[in-house]
């Protein structure tokens, strides 16, 4: 088949705040290099849900202005941390949490809104930039150099076979390709096991962050408040915690990260975050208000230990594509901005002197002489103490972060790989989720529908099996399909045939492309790839 072909001299895989502000970086400091960027989504922000915490070090450097351009930000006015019990909860004194828990300073935004400005930053410095368009292959030349990507083919049949409106997907060529994913990216997967990017870093660690956007009478909304919850509704061994943040236009954004690391097959992180809603503490937020979006993603949280080698011959890793995420923070967009504009420095250096296709090893020495090294360091052993139990290990971060600033002569064993740790369902608790009550509470179906999920039925599944027993004769068997309960949009199902066997069906229509699947797996069965460009959730209307 003959794929048409582009050519820029820098090509970027992804429109979340790494891409685009990688792109911008570049158009900075040379606005002669030509510069292309790739998006999944049908339009820059759509598939990025609503609320954050913006640290804004990273925006300020890239763009100081940011705050009187960007719509609904606010600064962070008023903030609670509790630790939840079962039917109350105690506010830790701000004197007793670590430095790297406080807001001060920080602003709450829509994230959504900051990426469709920033693509508009992009575009009027000349960044070419197409959204819609999947990046489904890398490209190498005869050297093994990274040489680009192919977008995905449109209208192929269920089967495969080209259907009445196949269109072929397009080369993109470029002398450095950055990709910019975000968690768990499908081409950043494949570049580390092709060049052992993971062979000196420990498993990355994934969370499970489900979200809510609520608006609420304006008597209950307080512009600029954050809550964070550690405890409640999770057991003392199970990593997570939940959020919830007062931005504009009497809007909360209100969610739960599950750690990916729990070893409860019967754990559904969607029925925990329905749980947590109704808290005493965080149903009081929402109360009289109305749900009016809903989304999923997975976040890397293994942080500075966990980062794979950064570079490769013809381009590198940048943002959630490689984990620079501050789990301990529970903040990754500063990061990700930050290392797409250190990137974005050393492509242009390198073309300034005639090289291509090479490794750009100017980029992680600025990253290891860095702000952002830094911050990730002293926070580095956040999820191996937190492996610990909720309790005790928060208790020795607290004292490490105390004691010694974050710079403790030690650094404990990592967690396994998030789908090493399981139980059998043979030797687990079963879990009873309560019934939604339609009010605070809410099945998957109905949240799926608020996501404005879309996907062309007759296509190819884009959730891959490389065993087709393999969800019966183990995951059935062995841990009572837990892909049942980890799916946040109910994409997996196990049905009894006419015969009486089970099956596993695939609901790929309802994916939200969080990538639980491809992390959570016990048998790491399950490929997730981009399906048709464009399609999958719209978040642009929160």
């Amino acid at each position: 088949m003959t794929r048409e072909s582009m050519s820029y001299d820098v090509l970027i895989v992804g429109g979340g705040p790494a891409g685009l502000a990688a792109a911008i970086r570049i158009k900075q400091v040379a606005s002669d290099v030509s510069v292309c960027l790739i998006e999944k989504s049908a339009e820059i922000g759509g598939h990025i849900l609503s609320g954050t915490i913006m640290d804004p070090g990273a925006l300020d450097a890239l763009s100081p202005d940011w705050r009187e351009q960007v719509p609904g930000v606010l600064p962070v006015c008023e903030e609670h941390f509790l630790f939840l019990h079962k039917n109350g909860a105690s506010e830790f004194p701000g004197w007793l949490l670590p430095a790297c828990f406080h807001n001060d300073g920080n602003f709450v935004l829509s994230l959504s809104n900051l990426c469709r400005w920033l693509g508009q930053t992009a575009e009027a410095l000349g960044v070419e930039i197409y959204p819609g368009f999947a990046g489904t292959e890398v490209l190498y030349n005869n050297e093994g150099a990274v040489i680009g990507v192919a977008t995905g083919d449109v209208g192929r049949l269920r089967n495969g076979d080209p259907g009445p409106a196949f269109q072929p997907g397009m080369e993109l060529l470029a002398h450095y390709t950055l990709f910019a994913e975000g968690s768990r990216g499908h081409l950043g997967k494949q570049l580390e096991k092709r060049f052992d990017l993971r062979a000196t870093a420990a498993p990355q660690l994934f969370g499970l962050g489900i979200k809510e956007v609520w608006e609420i009478p304006a008597d209950r909304h307080r512009p600029g408040c954050i809550v964070h919850t550690a405890g409640w509704p999770l057991d003392g061994h199970t990593y997570g915690g939940g959020f919830l943040y007062h931005q504009a236009n009497h809007q909360i954004s209100v969610g739960f990260v599950t750690g990916l690391g729990y070893t409860n097959p019967y754990l559904s992180p969607f029925g925990e975050f329905q749980r947590f809603k109704t808290h005493p503490a965080l149903r009081g937020h929402l109360e009289g208000g109305k749900r009016i979006a809903y989304g999923a993603r997975t976040i890397t949280s293994g942080g500075l230990g966990s980062l794979p080698r950064l570079v490769f011959r013809g381009g590198a890793l940048i943002g959630d594509d490689a984990g620079f995420l501050n789990a301990a923070r529970t903040k990754g967009s500063h990061g990700a901005i930050l290392s797409g504009m250190l990137a974005a420095e050393a492509c242009v250096a390198a073309l300034g002197t005639g090289r291509r296709h090479d490794e750009l090893t100017d980029y992680p020495h600025a990253f290891r002489n860095s702000a952002l090294y830094d911050e990730l360091f002293r926070a580095r052993n956040f999820k191996s103490w937190l492996d610990k139990g909720v309790a005790v290990g928060g208790a020795l971060f607290a004292i490490e972060q105390h004691l010694f600033r974050g710079k403790a002569p030690w650094t404990p064993s990592p967690p396994p790989a998030d789908c090493l740790t399981l139980r059998k369902a043979a030797d687990s608790r079963l879990i009873a989720y309560p019934a939604p009550d339609g009010v605070m509470t809410f099945d998957r179906p109905s949240s799926v529908y608020l996501s404005s999920t879309a996907h062309e039925e007759d296509q190819p599944c884009h959730l891959r099996l490389h065993g087709e027993e393999i969800p019966i004769e183990v995951n059935l068997r062995d841990y009572d399909s837990p892909e049942q309960r980890y799916c946040p949009a109910g994409v997996f199902e196990i049905v009894i045939e006419a015969n009486g066997q089970p099956r596993l069906q695939i609901n790929a229509s309802n994916c939200l492309h969080c990538k639980a699947c491809d992390i959570k797996d016990p048998t790491q069965n399950i490929d997730w790839i981009p399906p048709q460009g464009g399609e999958g959730p719209n978040y642009t209307d929160t």
